[in-house]
């Protein structure tokens, strides 16, 4: 019955709003007058003090009023508006500040307006204060204070934060298990109905396996399962339809928006993995290792590459000592069975494998394992040809140094795996890098070719190592390699060797005037060191001059017996002997410098010159051959600066414009000159047939040709002709060029190339080269002087 009666009343109050304000705005507005002041005296100062009579009430004004506008309000008045003029004002946001213009007021009638409609989502209240002032401006009233209230419509329709909203359940969920949150909000007054929004479940899809598996709280907006049987498998994700509605649900009223939300139901690993086929079966060659044996596949329906459905293999049986292993496929999921460890077919011939297969995850509360989830792997291996192998690799023998060639050291035999198969095996050599060694073919005996030397490069830490290959008859054939370590025992076959060869002394005794010798052995201990140093009795000016004193095992000092040496070069021998049983000498020489010595005990330099091993004369011969060889090039220099200038002051005796020793050039000629006109003009024309060319007697030249003769003999230029010589020269050179016959011209016409008949041009017989008398050319003597030549010959009038 409660119920009921907030219904009605929501109805009636909605259905009559409009109406209700239409009668308040349409009623007489209300007046509002300024307090009355009331004044009292102090006794004491004679001050008064004012107070208000009553608190005005807020004003109410409906949001989204459709007018007309502007809207009287209320009614602002004094008391004193009677005794003298009063002006009216308002001030405050909405007035004259921003959002200003809302509301005005009539300065005379005190009548306050609202302009425009009001929304209150935008802005729900305002403040204004209201004056009173007189025609002066003077303050008449104190300002009182308008609170006017915007009254809220239900004019928002609930707005959800997303348009989709996402969630997930695990599947197998109980009832009441929380799956997601939607919120909707809405701008209406949230203290009023109009802004109480309520939810609820429109639709399902799909209705597996009931239409109503979720539910929604009304007021919160959180959706909750309400039923078992949420299995990913069958239906891996569900949409629901929400809807939010204000006016606290109820439809007939409130304003109403949806929303999706996608429930997806997660994986649970309910599943267990299930192998395919009980047995599986594969085969693999021996000695192979990383090969795929064969592929395990499995079926598991839980949500793919999740822990849930990756597998994991395990072998349980039948590999005791690990030579397989189980690698999953990131992809297909399938197991793949691998070699891991080489198998022997020898050994083995087959192998009978257990393997179980489960999941990363563990299985879901009260799931239990399949009986398929367990199998059966045979494995064949099949046999292969094997190499030989060395029992002992590497082999290690120890040996005396120079042992000599043809010594048998060992035997060095390989195996052949392959039991089953009579094969031949056979040896050869493949790295000896002193070729020190050679091997048996048939039965792999190592005999020696050279003596064995340990101080040989190829020998390291007393070791030499060579390599041997063995390989059998099969098919294919197949073969295997052997190490062998020769550890080389040292012997004293090696005299030691004085070091250093050089040194310097000073030419006079110092007690630091001394060198410190020692000497070098390739042997080892215990045939090297302590060495022995002795100086040789002949010749005897070695033991006179100078002497041995032992510091240590391995060295001794070297220095002058006599207090005084002259300075040179003095090579003479060391003997040098180690401690080998029995111990080797060697007779070293050394190279002493002896040289004149400052104070600090170092050679000078000119010692160290007179120290190399260069006398005076040496010395003083070498300086004269510098100093010729610099006078030669100086004498050159001289010479060639000499001729130089000689050739540039021997003057011309003629002027260099009409010296013509270089200008007398002989040019090859095409035709006679303009004595030679007269020809007959039809041995140009193309003849009708060349039988009388090509049947010319012997001896017959064409008069084209150049005569096959003998050319004159013209004057050679002298190298140095003398100036006065070149007019006898030039006169003999006109002479035998006009006696040359074979000299162009060769006066005679020639034959050219025929271009055909019919031309348009003229004869060329018709050019007349003969100028009328009639022309001037006295012009030529305006052109300037390097046309005057040609102005005399041509200007010159008839007398020319």
């Amino acid at each position: 019955g409660g119920r009921c009666v907030y219904i009605k009343c929501q109805y009636m109050f909605n259905m009559g709003f409009e109406e209700m304000l239409s009668r308040v705005w349409d009623s007489q507005p209300r007046v509002i007058k300024f307090p009355r002041r009331h004044l009292r005296f102090s006794s004491s100062n004679g001050l008064r003090r004012q107070k208000r009579d009553w608190v005005i009430p807020p004003i109410n004004v409906p949001e989204n009023s459709r007018g007309p506008f502007p809207h009287m309000l209320v009614r602002i008045r004094s008391d004193q508006d009677k005794d003298v003029g009063i002006r009216y004002s308002i001030t405050g946001a909405g007035a004259d500040q921003p959002p200003s213009g809302i509301y005005n007021i009539d300065p005379i009638s005190g009548n306050m307006f609202v302009t425009q409609p009001l929304d209150r989502e935008e802005r729900a209240s305002f403040h204004l204060r209201a004056h009173a002032v007189d025609m002066n401006g003077n303050q008449v009233e104190n300002p009182i204070d308008l609170y006017i209230y915007v009254i809220d419509m239900n004019d928002n329709r609930p707005e959800f934060h997303n348009q989709v909203y996402n969630g997930s359940v695990a599947e197998g969920s109980k009832p009441g298990s929380s799956v997601m949150q939607v919120t909707a909000t809405d701008s209406d007054d949230s203290t009023t109905a109009n802004g109480m929004v309520r939810y609820r479940i429109l639709s399902q899809t799909p209705h597996s396996p009931i239409p109503n598996m979720f539910t929604i709280n009304s007021e919160t907006g959180d959706i909750v399962t309400v039923a078992a049987g949420l299995d990913r498998e069958k239906v891996s994700q569900y949409t629901i339809i929400v809807q939010a509605t204000d006016m606290e649900g109820n439809l007939n009223f409130g304003l109403s928006n949806t929303a999706t939300a996608l429930i997806s139901i997660t994986d649970i690993n309910d599943n267990p993995p299930e192998l395919t086929v009980r047995t599986f079966s594969g085969e693999v060659p021996e000695n192979k290792v990383n090969v795929v044996v064969t592929n395990l596949t499995v079926v598991d329906r839980d949500q793919p590459h999740s822990p849930n459905w990756n597998a994991v293999y395990r072998i349980v049986s039948g590999d005791p000592t690990g030579h397989f292993t189980i690698r999953t496929n990131p992809i297909t999921n399938e197991g793949m069975l691998t070699v891991v460890k080489p198998v022997d077919f020898e050994m083995n011939r087959a192998f009978m494998l257990t393997v179980v297969v489960s999941n990363q995850a563990h299985l879901a509360s009260g799931i239990q394992s399949s009986l398929q989830s367990t199998a059966g792997v045979t494995i064949s291996v099949q046999d292969v040809n094997e190499p030989p192998v060395f029992p002992v690799n590497p082999k290690v023998i120890r040996f005396e140094e120079g042992v000599p060639a043809g010594t048998t050291l060992t035997v060095f035999a390989a195996q052949d795996p392959d039991h089953f198969i009579h094969q031949i095996v056979r040896y050869s050599k493949l790295s000896d890098p002193a070729n020190w060694l050679k091997i048996n073919r048939t039965n792999g005996q190592i005999t020696t070719m050279a003596l064995l030397d340990r101080e040989s490069t190829y020998v390291k830490n007393n070791v030499y190592e060579a390599t041997f290959l063995a390989f059998d008859n099969g098919s294919p054939q197949a073969s295997g390699t052997g190490t062998l370590q020769i550890y080389l025992i040292d012997v004293n076959d090696n005299a030691p060797v004085l070091v250093p060869k050089e040194a310097q002394v000073c030419e006079r005794a110092r007690p630091n005037s001394k060198i410190n010798i020692t000497a070098s052995d390739a042997d080892a201990d215990p045939n090297v060191g302590p060495f022995v140093f002795e100086l040789p009795t002949f010749p005897v000016s070695v033991r006179r001059n100078w002497t041995i004193s032992r510091l240590s095992g391995d060295y001794a000092q070297l220095r002058l017996r006599i207090p005084y040496l002259e300075a040179d070069v003095y090579e003479f021998p060391i003997i040098v002997s180690d401690s080998g049983n029995p111990p080797l000498s060697n007779r070293s020489m050394i190279r002493v410098k002896v040289c004149p010595c400052d104070d600090n005990g170092d050679c000078s330099a000119t010692g160290a010159v007179a120290a190399a091993g260069l006398g005076t004369g040496a010395i003083i011969a070498i300086l004269i051959c510098i100093i010729i060889l610099l006078s030669m090039v100086l004498l050159f220099v001289v010479w060639m600066k000499r001729r130089e200038k000689e050739r540039q002051a021997k003057p011309l005796l003629i002027d260099p414009e009409d010296d013509v020793r270089d200008n007398i050039l002989k040019y090859d000629e095409e035709g006679g000159g303009e004595e030679d006109q007269d020809y007959d003009l039809s041995q140009l024309q193309q003849p009708e047939s060349l039988d009388h060319i090509i049947n010319k007697p012997t001896g017959v030249r064409r008069v084209d040709e150049r005569p096959v003769v003998a050319e004159s003999q013209y004057p050679v230029r002298p190298s140095i002709p003398h100036p006065g010589d070149i007019g006898d020269f030039i006169n003999d050179g006109l002479r035998a060029a006009d006696n040359d016959p074979t000299a162009p011209p060769y006066d005679s016409l020639l034959v050219f190339d025929y271009e055909g008949s019919g031309s348009t041009t003229g004869s060329i017989s018709s050019l007349n080269s003969t100028s009328s008398g009639d022309q001037d050319y006295d012009y030529l003597n305006d052109w300037g002087p390097r046309f005057k030549k040609l102005a005399d010959l041509y200007g010159g009038g008839d007398d020319d």
